[in-house]
């Protein structure tokens, strides 16, 4: 990934590479040298000292989940804004230390949830707005990919690891947030993962939507795209997604296989994260909140972390209650306030 952002940042024409920072420096030379052709930007081991030399003005934090912390509280304490890989923090008790410390700085903390910037999904988010009242959202999800690495050596490789996309990206498309789960975490025979390859979930949004997703790593033969495949039910009709092509549309008065005309769909800044760049750039720039805004962004997480709950507890689990325990873990008074932004507070060069 800190190659693929080497190529992102680039690609656009608003933003300089400052200098890149890894526990390698040898590592971080050779990537910028294979991948720009420039040696002469500044790379090191230590992000503060990286960052005097180069002159930067944000952090792009690709590190390890992990290392989020560390990297995130070090940047803040630089007067830098970031934007950082998903997921926001390893756990969610550090994700709200995270969220609590971007608001006490006013320092601009965005997570890249790239898949949030697929043509495909903005179309079937403003096609949900055709159907009405919204009842089920289900999301199917079947890949085998064999990563080899510390993904096969996870507890709960596709949950943590995966499904925070898929999480994330129905947020995004119902425009609500999530009140409850229950989840069932299994790993088939055959599997090749460690830990649980295959899970499924009933979330309760609010306004009382359901959004069921199912899915498995470990799922050879007539495998989904990795955006999942998608059926949204709705009073007025439904709609579904293949997760690649442009979504199919329609409603209850219509035809048998009638599609509906919607015209041209919103479409994202950029695509993957070059859509996320220009989303933090833009964000920079004009103080608009964006998407993706780790105080959002904690909910996606949160969702994981429900789910997991559910599945050890094998009980329905509020996600209200996981993160108050993850408040308290994080030794944050239940009372502290850390309200999300009306306006991003870290300015950025035009």
């Amino acid at each position: 990934m800190g190659r693929a952002w080497l190529r992102t940042v680039a690609a656009d024409d608003r933003v300089a590479l400052a200098g890149v920072v890894d526990l390698d420096p040898a590592t971080a030379r050779r990537a910028v040298a294979e991948e720009l052709g420039d040696v002469a930007v500044p790379v090191g081991a230590s992000l503060s000292e990286v960052a005097a030399r180069g002159g930067a003005q944000a952090v792009i934090d690709v590190t390890i989940p992990e290392a989020h912390l560390p990297v995130t509280l070090e940047a803040f304490g630089l007067g830098l804004p970031v934007l950082g890989e998903k997921p926001l923090a390893a756990d969610l008790a550090q994700a709200s230390t995270l969220v609590k410390a971007a608001a006490d700085s006013g320092l601009l903390f965005m997570v890249s949830q790239s898949r949030r910037y697929d043509p495909g999904l903005w179309a079937l988010r403003d096609r949900a707005a055709s159907l009405g009242d919204l009842g089920v959202l289900t999301q199917e999800f079947f890949r085998a990919p064999r990563f080899g690495g510390f993904r096969e050596a996870m507890e709960h490789p596709l949950v943590l690891d995966m499904a925070v996309h898929n999480f994330d990206a129905a947020r995004f498309v119902l425009g609500r947030d999530p009140v409850s789960v229950y989840c069932e975490e299994f790993n088939p025979s055959w599997s090749w993962y460690r830990g649980a390859a295959g899970a499924t979930a009933v979330f309760e949004m609010s306004g009382g939507v359901r959004f069921v997703y199912t899915g498995s790593w470990c799922a050879p033969g007539l495998e989904t795209s990795w955006n999942s495949r998608w059926r949204l039910s709705g009073a007025r009709g439904s709609a579904t997604w293949d997760g690649e092509d442009e979504p199919v549309t329609q409603l209850a008065d219509g035809a048998p296989g009638a599609e509906v005309d919607h015209g041209p769909a919103p479409l994202p800044p950029g695509t993957g994260t070059a859509g996320a760049l220009a989303e933090f750039v833009t964000a920079l720039r004009t103080g608009r909140v964006p998407m993706g805004e780790c105080h959002d962004n904690l909910l996606s997480l949160a969702m994981v972390h429900a789910a997991i709950a559910s599945s050890a507890a094998g009980a329905r689990v509020r996600v209200a209650d996981v993160l108050a325990s993850a408040r308290a873990e994080a030794g944050i008074p239940a009372q502290s306030p850390y309200p999300a932004p009306e306006k991003t507070g870290s300015g950025f060069p035009g």
